[in-house]
C-alpha cells in the first residue's frame, strides 16, 4: 500500500513540476522578450534598411495561387513574404495568416540560389543577381492546374540563368528550378543552396499569437541519414555541419512549418548559421555541380510553405511529417490522429469527433480500468486487516511489511494492481494530449455553442470548471485505499487545482478530459451494479 501511495505521490509531483516549469519558461521568454525589443527592432531595421538601399533596382513580383499569396524579390529571387489564403490570422478575421515576411520588427524568408566557384551569390557582402521578370504579377488560372513563375539573368560572360518557381493547385509545395546555360566555351562549377532565416527573440505582439504562445516547440528541424527527426534550437551555440545524402532543413512554429527538400541529386551539406545579431540561419548546399560549355544543367530544390498536414508532408520528403509536434509518443498520436481524422470524415465536426474517439479509446480500456477498480477495492476491503496487524505488531516495521506481505499472499491481492493499469494508459493520454495540441485541423475549429475554437481556452471557462465537477464526483465515487489525514485534504483539493490548470488549455483538450471524465463515472457505475466494487 505504502508503494502504491508513493507512485501516485510521485506522478502527481511530476505533473506539478512540468506544468510550473512551463508557467516559469513561458514567463522569462516574455520578460527577455520585453527587454530585447527596442534593440531587436532596432538592429532588424538596420538590416533591412541596408538589404533595401543594396535591392533599389529590383522589385517584387506578386504570385497568387488558390492557396499562396507570395511577394519575390528579383534582387537574388528569394520569397520574402507568404500569406497562406486557407488560414486567417485570428479568429473570425479577413486576414490571411502571414507565414513569411519582411517587417523591420520581424524576418523570415525562404532564400535559395548559386555559390561556389562561378556562382552568383555571395551573402557576405551582399552581392545577388537582379532578375528580370517578364509580369509584376502572376496568377494561377481557374482552369490549370499548374503555374511556372521564371526569373532570368544574364552574367558578364554570357551565361543565361533561369530560377523557375513551380506552383501547383491545392498544394503547398514550391518547386525551385535552376537553369543554367553554359553558351561560354569555359567549365563552371557551380553550388545549389537553399536557407531560411528567421529573426530569433519575437517581437511583443507575437506572444499573443495561438501559433506561438502555447508551449509547442518553435525552432529548426532536419533530417539526414543518421537521423530521421532531429530538434535544433534557435540559440544553439554549435553550429550545425553534416554530410547527408538524403534529408531536409525546416523551421518550425505551432502548425505550419517552412521546409527546404533538396532533390538534386549527390551529398549535401545541412548548416546553421547564428551570427549574433538576432538571426537565425539553416540551409542544405549542395555538392559541386559542373557545367560544361554548350550544355544547359538543372538544379532542384522543393520549398515547403505552409501548415503541418502530415499526408501531403509525408509524401513531399520521408520524416517530414514527424514535423508535427507529438513529442516522444509520435508513434501513437499519429495513429490516433488518423483515427480521428477518419471519423471527421464522417461527422465533420471536430468537437464531436473528440467525443467519438474518446469513447473508443475508452472503451477498449476498460478491461485495465476493470482491473484497476476491482485491485483497489480489494486492497479497501483488506484495510481494516491491515490496520489489525499495524495496532497488533507496534513499531516492528520489518515485522509489520512480512505480515501485510503474507496477507496480500493469502487473499490473492496484487498491492500495485491498481496502479499498473493506470501506468499503462498514462502513454495514451499523454498521446492524445499532444495530439490534440498540435493538428492545425483544430485550429479555428469550431464546435458548439460558444467553443468557436477548439485550439485556444474556453472563453467563459465552462468546461474546465464542469471538468473540474466531475473530477470530485468521481473522487466521490472511486475506492479509496488513503488512510492519512493530510493526503485526504490534498486529494481534495486536487479537482479545484486541476480546474485551475485547465483554464488556459485548449477546448478541445478539455473537451476530451471532460467526456473521459464523464466515462469514467459511467464505467464505476457499472462496475458498481456488477458487484465489481
Amino acid at each position: 500500500m505504502d508503494l502504491k501511495r508513493n507512485l501516485l505521490l510521485i506522478a502527481l509531483i511530476c505533473v506539478f513540476f512540468i506544468i510550473w516549469q512551463v508557467w516559469e519558461t513561458d514567463h522569462i521568454i516574455k520578460q527577455n522578450q520585453s527587454k530585447q525589443e527596442d534593440t531587436v527592432n532596432k538592429r532588424n531595421f538596420n538590416t533591412i534598411k541596408q538589404d533595401l538601399s543594396v535591392s533599389k533596382k529590383s522589385k517584387f513580383i506578386t504570385v497568387n495561387t488558390d492557396v499562396f499569396s507570395l511577394l519575390i524579390n528579383t534582387y537574388g529571387g528569394d520569397i520574402e513574404q507568404a500569406k497562406l489564403l486557407a488560414y486567417s490570422q485570428t479568429l473570425d478575421s479577413s486576414i490571411p495568416l502571414k507565414l513569411l515576411e519582411t517587417t523591420p520588427s520581424f524576418l523570415y524568408q525562404a532564400q535559395s540560389g548559386l555559390f561556389g566557384k562561378n556562382g552568383l551569390d555571395n551573402l557576405e557582402n551582399g552581392n545577388r543577381p537582379i532578375f528580370h521578370a517578364l509580369k509584376d504579377v502572376y496568377t494561377l488560372s481557374k482552369n490549370k492546374n499548374e503555374l511556372r513563375v521564371p526569373l532570368r539573368f544574364c552574367d558578364k560572360n554570357g551565361v543565361f540563368y533561369t530560377k523557375t518557381f513551380i506552383f501547383k493547385r491545392n498544394n503547398y509545395t514550391v518547386s525551385v528550378d535552376y537553369c543554367i546555360d553554359n553558351s561560354t566555351k569555359s567549365v563552371l562549377e557551380f553550388v545549389l543552396f537553399g536557407q531560411l532565416k528567421q529573426t530569433i527573440n519575437l517581437p511583443q505582439n507575437y506572444n499573443n499569437s495561438n501559433e506561438f504562445s502555447f508551449h509547442t516547440f518553435r525552432g529548426a528541424a532536419y533530417s539526414s541519414d543518421q537521423h530521421k527527426y532531429k530538434k535544433y534550437d534557435l540559440n544553439q551555440n554549435e553550429s550545425l555541419n553534416i554530410l547527408t545524402q538524403n534529408g531536409w532543413i525546416a523551421i518550425l512554429q505551432r502548425y505550419f512549418a517552412t521546409a527546404w527538400v533538396p532533390t538534386i541529386q549527390g551529398k549535401k551539406t545541412f548548416y546553421t548559421i547564428n551570427s549574433g545579431n538576432n538571426l537565425f540561419t539553416i540551409g542544405f548546399k549542395s555538392a559541386p555541380i559542373i557545367v560544361r560549355p554548350g550544355r544547359k544543367e538543372h538544379l532542384n530544390a522543393d520549398l515547403w510553405i505552409g501548415p503541418e498536414l502530415q499526408d501531403q508532408m509525408s509524401k513531399l520528403a520521408s520524416h517530414l511529417d514527424l514535423t508535427v509536434d507529438y513529442g516522444h509518443l509520435w508513434f501513437i498520436s499519429q495513429p490516433l490522429f488518423k483515427l480521428l481524422k477518419f471519423i471527421n470524415k464522417f461527422v465533420n465536426n471536430w468537437g464531436f469527433s473528440i467525443i467519438i474517439i474518446t469513447f473508443i479509446v475508452r472503451g477498449i480500456m476498460y478491461p485495465l480500468t476493470k482491473a484497476q477498480y476491482t485491485a483497489m477495492s480489494k486492497m479497501r476491503r483488506l484495510q481494516p486487516k491491515i490496520q489489525e496487524i499495524r495496532e497488533k505488531i507496534g513499531n516492528n516495521k520489518q515485522k509489520i511489511s512480512e505480515e501485510i506481505i503474507a496477507l496480500y499472499k493469502l487473499e490473492n491481492v496484487n498491492p500495485l494492481g491498481g496502479c499498473l493499469p493506470l501506468i499503462i494508459q498514462m502513454p495514451i493520454f499523454l498521446a492524445l494530449y499532444y495530439m490534440l495540441m498540435g493538428s492545425v485541423e483544430l485550429r479555428h475549429a469550431p464546435f458548439i455553442f460558444w467553443i468557436r475554437d477548439l485550439s485556444s481556452q474556453d472563453p467563459y471557462y465552462i468546461l474546465p470548471i464542469f471538468m473540474g465537477i466531475t473530477m470530485f464526483c468521481i473522487q466521490k465515487i472511486s475506492p479509496s485505499t488513503i488512510t492519512d489525514p493530510i493526503q485526504k485534504k490534498v486529494m481534495i483539493f486536487m479537482p479545484i487545482i486541476f480546474t485551475v490548470f485547465f483554464l488556459w488549455f485548449p477546448s478541445g483538450l478539455v473537451l476530451y478530459y471532460v467526456i473521459s471524465n464523464i466515462m469514467t463515472i459511467i464505467q464505476q457505475k457499472l462496475m458498481h451494479h456488477n458487484e465489481i466494487i
